[in-house]
Parts: structure tokens; sequence; C-alpha cells
């Protein structure tokens, strides 16, 4: 599964970056990001912009203060 930290990118660029890592992804594969902070407008953005982005399936966790792991999974759009 693809794995991107997205810790070390300019906040500005996050959110395109991510999008081109999920673009590359084919439909089953789940998009693990690294982010310094709970993806929540990540995920509204996914959930209103990409068909392909199984919002049933996504999950995050806090492994610590500035450490949050979510998982978003590509589907057939």
């Amino acid at each position: 599964m693809p794995r991107l930290d997205v810790r070390d990118i300019p906040p500005m660029n996050r959110h395109d970056r991510i999008h081109e890592e999920f673009d590359g992804m084919d439909p089953g594969e789940t998009l693990t990001i690294v982010n310094d902070h709970e993806p929540k407008p990540l995920y509204y953005e996914m959930a209103a912009e990409v068909p392909a982005f199984d919002e049933a399936g996504y999950e995050v966790q806090r492994d610590a203060p500035d450490e949050f792991v979510a998982e978003f999974p590509k589907v057939e759009a």
C-alpha cells in the first residue's frame, strides 16, 4: 500500500501531492497518510470531490501528539 508522510511538505502543497498519489493508485489500494494533525479537512475534500474515495473505509489513528495516520481507500469510480 502506498504510504505518504506529508509532515515535511509545506501545508499549501500537501493536498495537491496527496491527490496526485491517490489518482495514481489502482482501485482496491489504500493510501496511508502520515500527518501532523487529524486530516478532517482532507477527508471532507476527498468525500466531496473524489468519487473513487471510499468514505466508509476511511480510518485515522493518533500515534503521537504530532503523528496522525490516516487510511484513504480507493474504489472503482
